[in-house]
């Protein structure tokens, strides 16, 4: 996310909360499964970004990182390795505004991971990937919500994964009443919309564009993990 390095504050604060966004939890949950209770885990995920806002370590980045998602990791195990003492510095900030994490239903998200032995880097790469789709699939719902057409979205969603709707296209036809045709294009659509959503979002944490593809590739990796 190389906009968070930008001399710009105003741009650079727009990153730094999009960044917020994609990356508290996948954070948190790697925290956690490195042996970190909920409420260090917490603290450590809210002090680690208010550190970086601090430093402002953004600015070599598509120099040294071709990922962002690395670099975000890397940062973090080195925070862990040497901040203990400053778990609680939410205290500080410089005179910056530190936008909130939403931690309150970290826990109760945590809870809910596979009690499968995943290892810490895997749980952070699956989270980052089931994320960045949660976020996909909100923006979408509020483009169909603006046309009215919601309920459409939410039938229609399943076929993202390249399968047919459940009960196949006439029976959701039918519950639209919609023809089998429209269906399937909307479905199209759909599809074509999602791709280009997720390529975007996966390109506003690059600093190299032309590495998008092989990110995707990644996160379709890390959902299959």
């Amino acid at each position: 996310m190389v906009a968070a390095g930008d001399d710009n504050t105003s741009i650079a604060d727009a990153a730094l909360a999009s960044l917020y966004q994609t990356y508290w939890y996948p954070l948190y949950a790697y925290a956690r499964r490195h042996g970190r209770s909920a409420d260090e885990a917490s603290d450590i995920v809210q002090s680690f970004f208010v550190s970086l806002l601090e430093r402002r370590d953004f600015k070599g980045l598509a120099r040294e990182r071709g990922r962002f998602r690395a670099f975000l990791l890397a940062s973090l195990k080195h925070f862990l390795a040497n901040d203990f003492a400053r778990r609680h510095t939410l205290k500080r900030g410089g005179g910056l505004e530190v936008v909130p994490l939403l931690l309150d239903g970290a826990e109760d998200r945590y809870a809910r991971e596979p009690p499968d032995p995943m290892t810490p880097e895997t749980l952070y790469e699956r989270r980052w990937a089931l994320t960045v789709i949660d976020q996909v699939l909100a923006g979408l719902r509020a483009e169909w919500r603006h046309q009215n057409r919601e309920p459409v979205f939410d039938e229609l969603r399943e076929c993202l994964l390249g399968m047919p709707p459940p009960g196949g296209y006439a029976e959701t036809a039918a519950r639209l009443g919609m023809s089998e045709g429209a269906v399937k294009t909307a479905v199209h659509r759909l599809r074509r919309r999602f791709q280009v959503e997720l390529h975007r979002l996966v390109m506003e944490t690059l600093s190299e564009p032309n590495t998008a593809d092989d990110e995707i590739r990644d996160l379709i990796r890390a959902l299959n993990a």
